[in-house]
């Protein structure tokens, strides 16, 4: 993070450390966007319920850490944040969108976990004419086929992140492997993307599975097939509680003794790896961040989040930063919040270069970046996502 010194850190910290970790929603800071007729709404869609609830807190933090260090301003307008919950869903996540846009009146749309909500709120969030910055769900047709020039995001496509795996796997020694992944759309584009990458490189893909989304509890029948399958490898997709139980199983019933795993990163970040223990030591993954990627602005950016949270940054939070500080150089650029000039500022704001996940930029309303290859170990007694390789750039449409 470029401009960043150690005593503005230390300030930053204490600024944290008096005034708590509390949204900027508050009070205070919607009494004074009230009487600023600069002001800039924004609603943030996130899961404060359900499987994806610690993706949607770092998103949280991450957001709310930026606007404390930026004085709560976007742009140098000054910001209210509206959360709405985005639940496990569309029957959850469309409503809580329509309710920010009907209701709370807001300029700007940002967060959004699940591909499946985002599909969902495609037209109504075009029909509004506002902009919506995702800052995780990775949908694919979001930005492709069935774009809408008023929805950017900062965070992936779900078949990037499974191809860095793909194109790796497939020049390793490991020539069949086992796909699984929840039966979702992210599930079904996680391995899509890694059997594409895969097959080009030469592998083989020795069989797959699709596990009901938020209902299954006992993976042993799937382990079973991947056991029996003659696979090398396995490639897998799973986030929040469900990556937890996947990973604790596929240790318990001896899988991972012969058969390797490997995942989109979004298996081994964050809150889950704690709960993951010992069973996800070694779990080699991909994903276009981790907090031990060394680079100034992810230095100041880690010691920043740790001093506020607590905890180390995940890329849930790193991209939420990132949508505020892309928001913040388009508001500034067009002095405007309104979708259509907001989506053309957006087309211009070239490589991001103090981003903590390096440097990115967007093509088709998505990020080029650099993905990593990681393994989990432990270093000063944490449990982290090591950087084993830098695999270089990848467009979304990989």
């Amino acid at each position: 993070m470029a401009g960043i010194n150690r005593r503005a850190l230390l300030g930053i910290a204490a600024g944290l450390g008096a005034a708590g970790i509390a949204g900027c929603g508050n009070s205070l800071d919607a009494a004074a966007a009230r009487s600023d007729d600069n002001a800039i709404k924004v609603g943030l869609v996130i899961p404060q319920a359900g499987v994806y609830t610690p993706l949607g807190l770092d998103i949280q933090r991450g957001w709310d850490l930026w606007l404390r260090q930026h004085d709560g301003k976007l742009g140098g307008r000054r910001v209210t944040t509206v959360v709405a919950d985005e639940g496990e869903g569309p029957q959850t996540g469309v409503p809580a969108v329509q309710k920010l846009l009907q209701n709370d009146q807001v300029d700007v749309l940002v967060g959004i976990v699940s591909s499946a909500t985002a599909l969902g709120v495609r037209d109504l969030v075009t029909s509004a004419r506002k902009l919506l910055l995702i800052a995780n769900a990775g949908a694919g047709a979001i930005t492709t086929g069935n774009s809408s020039p008023y929805i950017w995001r900062t965070s992936f496509t779900n078949a990037q992140v499974a191809a860095a795996m793909g194109a790796h796997l497939a020049g390793s020694d490991v020539r069949r492997a086992y796909a699984i992944a929840p039966d979702y759309v992210a599930g079904t584009e996680a391995i899509n993307g890694f059997s594409k990458a895969y097959r080009a490189g030469g592998g083989t893909i020795a069989g797959q599975s699709q596990p009901p989304f938020g209902k299954t509890q006992d993976y042993q029948p799937f382990l079973s097939r991947i056991q029996s399958s003659g696979a090398q490898g396995t490639f897998c997709f799973f986030g929040g509680a469900e990556s937890v139980a996947f990973v604790k199983q596929y240790s318990q019933f001896g899988v991972s003794r012969t058969i390797p795993l490997y995942a989109s990163g979004f298996l081994v970040e964050g809150g889950v790896l704690k709960a993951q223990g010992d069973a996800a030591d070694g779990i080699l993954s991909t994903l276009h961040y981790t907090s031990e990627l060394d680079n100034p602005a992810n230095t100041a950016f880690a010691q920043a989040f740790r001093s506020a949270y607590g905890a180390a940054p995940t890329v849930y939070a790193v991209q939420a930063w990132d949508a505020a500080a892309v928001l913040s150089r388009a508001v500034a650029q067009v002095n405007a919040v309104d979708g259509d000039r907001l989506s053309k500022a957006l087309k211009g704001v070239g490589v991001i270069s103090d981003s903590p996940r390096g440097p990115w930029s967007f093509v088709q309303q998505s990020p080029r970046q650099n993905f990593y290859l990681r393994r989990v170990q432990t270093n000063a007694g944490e449990r982290v996502n090591a950087v084993i390789k830098d695999l270089g750039p990848l467009d979304p449409q990989s």
